[in-house]
């Protein structure tokens, strides 16, 4: 008989591997299976937006993902549900006198501190958080905080870990990415609501804004944001920003951005070492009714380096094709469920690569590692 739980837990895994972060976060992650009837999936979802969103752009690929999981033909359907007592989402722009009763910030309930697994490679960045969280705006020290770090590597869960904190003392918390901030304001210009914009963005007390390096080169949003951040800073709100480079890797951001996000506290977040990755994966494999032998770890451990949701996702794929074809857990299905993981974990090495590797490491932009110039900067970073 198909357990169709757990057929869906391991086509989440195969999404959060196929899908970028953003749109695994945003559509998939607190999606729950409410029913299985006569072959059909039904996918609770928290809105209208979200279960229409997914029926277009995604109904197909989970489809697919599902029929070749459960061995037969199935369907699937988005519905509109929530959890008993969950708060009604509110708008993200309101009118200002609407402004105080806003509780917009879409936190995930899973991004805790306590849900996060620390290791050194990610050390200063969460003693970092942790800091802001119980005291946020208190030390200038830490205000912006600007963690950066290659993709899945915690960042976000770091910024949500936060906002739960805050918002737990009370405070106003905004949770946004970059890109949300830039369709915001063309929102805002486009239908002449800029003043409701701004008292949107200008009146938290913690802004947590995801993805930062999306704004390089948008003369536009770089100015709004340059608007945003003085009049929060001034106001003594909390500033946190993530981006995938430090602020002087990004060449097409404005020099006054630039040097306000180095005004205070820069953590970088390096991929989790072998110990790590192993704890990850310990953590993880609780949510799971099935021991996991060491041995299995270990070797996802090492097919997987670089990228935390990666791994979730190998270990959920690993245990799902145990699962579902009732066979044990062994190093021979382990290395065959992760055959295509292994070839992508060793990506080709290029010059770009190189280059990006090279002056994300020592803070230096691509015009300044290929001019002339040879000071000590350059020349003996």
């Amino acid at each position: 008989m198909i357990n169709a739980d757990q057929i869906w837990q391991a086509a989440l895994g195969e999404l959060q591997l196929e899908l970028t972060r953003a749109t695994f976060d945003t559509w998939l992650r607190d999606a729950r299976l409410v029913a299985h009837e006569d072959g059909t999936f039904i996918i609770g979802v928290a809105n209208t937006y979200a279960r229409d969103w997914l029926q277009s752009r995604l109904h197909s690929v989970i489809l697919r993902i599902l029929t070749r999981l459960a061995g037969r033909t199935v369907a699937v359907r988005f519905v509109v549900w929530e959890e008993p007592h969950a708060p009604e989402p509110a708008p993200l722009l309101q009118p200002p006198a609407q402004a105080n009763e806003r509780n917009f910030s879409p936190l995930n309930s899973h991004y805790t501190f306590d849900s996060f697994v620390v290791g050194p490679g990610n050390r200063l960045a969460h003693a970092a958080c942790q800091a802001v969280a119980e005291r946020p705006a208190r030390t200038r020290t830490f205000n912006p905080l600007f963690l950066y770090g290659g993709v899945g590597l915690g960042k976000t869960h770091l910024l949500h870990a936060i906002g739960h904190v805050c918002k737990a003392s009370g405070l106003h918390v905004l949770y946004v990415s970059a890109e949300t901030f830039t369709n915001d304001l063309i929102e805002a210009i486009r239908n002449r609501t800029t003043e409701a914009f701004r008292d949107t963005y200008r009146t938290v007390d913690v802004l947590l804004i995801d993805d930062i390096q999306f704004i390089a080169g948008k003369e536009s949003t770089q100015e709004e944001f340059f608007h945003t951040f003085n009049a929060l800073h001034g106001n003594g709100a909390q500033i946190v920003i993530s981006s995938d480079r430090p602020p002087r890797a990004m060449a097409t951001l404005e020099e006054r951005l630039r040097s306000r996000f180095e005004w205070g506290l820069t953590a970088d977040i390096q991929p989790p070492e072998l110990e790590t990755r192993i704890a990850i994966l310990r953590r993880k494999a609780e949510g799971w009714a099935t021991a996991v032998p060491d041995e299995i770890l270990y070797l996802i451990a090492e097919c997987i380096q670089n990228n935390v949701r990666e791994l979730e996702g190998a270990l959920n794929r690993v245990l799902a094709i145990s699962t579902l074809t009732a066979r044990p857990l062994t190093p021979d299905l382990a290395r065959a469920a992760l055959d295509d993981l292994t070839a992508r974990a060793q990506p080709e090495v290029t010059p770009e690569a190189i280059l990006q590797a090279v002056t994300g490491f020592y803070r230096l932009t691509k015009e300044e590692l290929a001019s002339p110039s040879r000071t000590r900067r350059v020349a003996r970073p």
